[in-house]
């Protein structure tokens, strides 16, 4: 990283945009073999939540694949990249104020924990 880059403090926070939406922001992050379930559970599970009020995004392992993480293949080195470019936007949704599902294969722990140790405490839920 260059030394040019500089993070910018915005006067809107994360406390604000949750407070607007009436809710406590997080990850819940679906994990699984291929064709187990976790889009489809995920997906029904963001509609109950859209239908209660909440404010979601849902992140498809398969549509992300599409454009953000569209150059990366299924090697090991290429799945934890995938894994990253992930993880930190979810936290961008999270800082949004956003409940953000994620319905993804990541066969590594230590993938699911960079995104954990990204958010703050309670704001990562994982389901196996």
């Amino acid at each position: 990283m260059t030394d040019n880059i500089v993070w910018h403090e915005h006067k809107i926070d994360k406390t604000k945009r949750s407070e607007l939406k009436s809710q406590k922001p997080a990850v819940i992050w679906f994990t699984g073999l291929s064709g187990s379930g976790k889009s489809t559970v995920a997906n029904l599970l963001e509609q109950k939540l859209v239908a209660n009020g909440q404010h979601t995004y849902l992140l498809d392992g398969d549509n992300v694949r599409h454009g953000l993480c569209g150059d990366l293949g299924f090697s090991d080195k290429d799945r934890v990249e995938n894994i990253r470019r992930i993880s930190e936007v979810a936290k961008l949704f999270v800082d949004s104020g956003c409940l953000v599902l994620t319905a993804f294969i990541s066969p590594f722990k230590a993938d699911r924990d960079f995104c954990r140790n990204l958010l703050e405490d309670n704001e990562f839920i994982e389901v196996l």
